[in-house]
Protein backbone atom coordinates (compact mmCIF):
# COMPACT_ATOMS: atom_id res chain seq x y z
CA UNK A 1 0.00 0.00 0.00
CA UNK A 2 1.57 3.24 -0.61
CA UNK A 3 1.28 6.77 1.39
CA UNK A 4 -1.42 7.89 -0.91
CA UNK A 5 -3.59 4.82 -1.02
CA UNK A 6 -3.59 4.60 2.84
CA UNK A 7 -4.70 8.20 3.37
CA UNK A 8 -7.15 8.03 0.91
CA UNK A 9 -8.84 5.35 2.81
CA UNK A 10 -10.27 8.05 5.07
CA UNK A 11 -12.19 9.62 2.03
CA UNK A 12 -13.51 5.87 1.04
CA UNK A 13 -14.88 5.19 4.47
CA UNK A 14 -16.62 8.25 4.68
CA UNK A 15 -18.31 8.47 1.74
CA UNK A 16 -19.29 4.65 2.91
CA UNK A 17 -20.76 5.85 6.10
CA UNK A 18 -22.67 8.59 4.58
CA UNK A 19 -24.16 6.34 2.23
CA UNK A 20 -24.87 3.85 4.83
CA UNK A 21 -26.66 6.96 6.85
CA UNK A 22 -28.64 7.53 3.92
CA UNK A 23 -30.02 4.08 3.47
CA UNK A 24 -30.84 4.21 7.27
CA UNK A 25 -32.82 7.74 6.93
CA UNK A 26 -35.00 6.06 4.13
CA UNK A 27 -35.29 3.04 6.20
CA UNK A 28 -36.60 5.21 8.92
CA UNK A 29 -39.08 6.79 6.29
CA UNK A 30 -40.02 3.14 5.64
CA UNK A 31 -40.34 2.13 9.19
CA UNK A 32 -42.59 5.19 10.07
CA UNK A 33 -45.54 3.95 7.14
CA UNK A 34 -47.02 1.14 9.08
CA UNK A 35 -49.48 -1.02 7.21
CA UNK A 36 -52.00 -3.95 8.78
CA UNK A 37 -50.98 -7.48 8.50
CA UNK A 38 -53.22 -9.01 5.60
CA UNK A 39 -54.60 -12.72 5.94
CA UNK A 40 -55.67 -14.75 2.89
CA UNK A 41 -59.28 -15.57 3.58
CA UNK A 42 -59.49 -18.79 2.24
CA UNK A 43 -56.33 -20.25 2.76
CA UNK A 44 -54.37 -20.02 5.96
CA UNK A 45 -50.49 -20.95 6.00
CA UNK A 46 -48.55 -21.39 9.18
CA UNK A 47 -45.18 -21.00 7.49
CA UNK A 48 -46.08 -17.73 6.02
CA UNK A 49 -44.32 -14.74 8.36
CA UNK A 50 -47.02 -12.72 9.91
CA UNK A 51 -44.96 -9.76 11.16
CA UNK A 52 -45.86 -6.46 10.01
CA UNK A 53 -43.47 -4.92 7.32
CA UNK A 54 -42.09 -2.27 9.25
CA UNK A 55 -41.22 -5.09 11.89
CA UNK A 56 -38.18 -5.85 9.24
CA UNK A 57 -37.86 -3.25 8.31
CA UNK A 58 -37.05 -1.95 11.80
CA UNK A 59 -34.47 -4.75 12.42
CA UNK A 60 -33.35 -3.97 9.12
CA UNK A 61 -32.70 -0.36 10.50
CA UNK A 62 -31.07 -1.93 13.49
CA UNK A 63 -28.33 -4.19 11.91
CA UNK A 64 -27.67 -0.96 9.65
CA UNK A 65 -26.83 1.27 12.70
CA UNK A 66 -24.54 -1.01 14.19
CA UNK A 67 -22.47 -1.27 11.05
CA UNK A 68 -22.34 2.29 10.68
CA UNK A 69 -21.36 2.73 14.85
CA UNK A 70 -18.60 0.12 13.78
CA UNK A 71 -17.80 2.06 10.60
CA UNK A 72 -17.22 5.61 12.76
CA UNK A 73 -15.26 3.77 15.40
CA UNK A 74 -12.83 2.46 12.17
CA UNK A 75 -12.97 6.13 10.81
CA UNK A 76 -11.88 7.85 13.94
CA UNK A 77 -9.20 5.49 14.61
CA UNK A 78 -7.58 6.03 11.33
CA UNK A 79 -7.81 9.69 11.23
CA UNK A 80 -6.09 9.02 14.37
CA UNK A 81 -3.35 7.22 12.72
CA UNK A 82 -3.40 9.77 9.65
CA UNK A 83 -3.36 12.32 11.85
CA UNK A 84 0.03 11.08 13.04
CA UNK A 85 1.11 10.56 10.25
CA UNK A 86 0.80 13.93 8.81
CA UNK A 87 2.43 15.99 12.02
CA UNK A 88 5.59 13.84 11.40
CA UNK A 89 5.78 15.69 8.07
CA UNK A 90 8.71 18.44 8.80
CA UNK A 91 7.72 20.87 5.97
CA UNK A 92 4.65 23.07 7.50
CA UNK A 93 3.05 23.63 3.81
CA UNK A 94 3.03 20.20 3.01
CA UNK A 95 1.28 18.77 6.68
CA UNK A 96 -1.21 21.40 6.00
CA UNK A 97 -2.05 20.31 2.28
CA UNK A 98 -2.14 16.57 4.02
CA UNK A 99 -4.45 17.73 6.49
CA UNK A 100 -6.68 19.58 4.37
CA UNK A 101 -6.67 16.79 1.50
CA UNK A 102 -7.27 14.05 3.91
CA UNK A 103 -8.88 14.90 7.22
CA UNK A 104 -10.75 17.53 5.87
CA UNK A 105 -11.78 16.12 2.16
CA UNK A 106 -10.88 19.05 0.76
CA UNK A 107 -11.23 20.00 -3.02
CA UNK A 108 -7.55 20.93 -4.59
CA UNK A 109 -9.19 24.32 -5.41
CA UNK A 110 -10.47 24.50 -1.37
CA UNK A 111 -6.77 23.99 -0.33
CA UNK A 112 -5.55 26.60 -2.32
CA UNK A 113 -7.59 29.14 -1.23
CA UNK A 114 -6.91 28.12 2.39
CA UNK A 115 -3.27 28.42 1.89
CA UNK A 116 -3.42 31.23 -0.93
CA UNK A 117 -1.59 28.78 -3.21
CA UNK A 118 -1.98 28.39 -6.82
CA UNK A 119 -2.93 24.75 -8.24
CA UNK A 120 0.33 24.17 -9.43
CA UNK A 121 2.21 25.08 -5.97
CA UNK A 122 -0.39 22.82 -3.85
CA UNK A 123 0.20 19.44 -6.32
CA UNK A 124 3.91 20.47 -5.60
CA UNK A 125 3.86 20.61 -2.00
CA UNK A 126 1.02 17.56 -2.11
CA UNK A 127 3.68 15.13 -4.09
CA UNK A 128 6.70 16.46 -1.60
CA UNK A 129 4.55 15.55 1.13
CA UNK A 130 3.55 12.34 -0.11
CA UNK A 131 7.33 11.34 -0.32
CA UNK A 132 8.30 13.08 3.02
CA UNK A 133 5.43 10.60 5.03
CA UNK A 134 6.11 7.61 6.14
CA UNK A 135 3.67 4.44 6.40
CA UNK A 136 3.03 3.31 10.17
CA UNK A 137 4.53 -0.14 11.37
CA UNK A 138 0.55 -1.65 11.13
CA UNK A 139 -1.29 0.80 9.51
CA UNK A 140 -5.06 0.46 9.85
CA UNK A 141 -6.43 -1.19 6.63
CA UNK A 142 -10.07 -1.00 5.28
Amino acid sequence: MTVKEYLHQAYRLDQRIKSDTMEAQNLREMAGSVSAIQYDKDRVQTSRNTDAPFVRTLEKLWELEQKIARELEMLSDLKKQIREVIEAVPDTDERMVLKYRYIHNYTWEQIGNELCADARTIRRWHGNALLHATLPKEPIEI
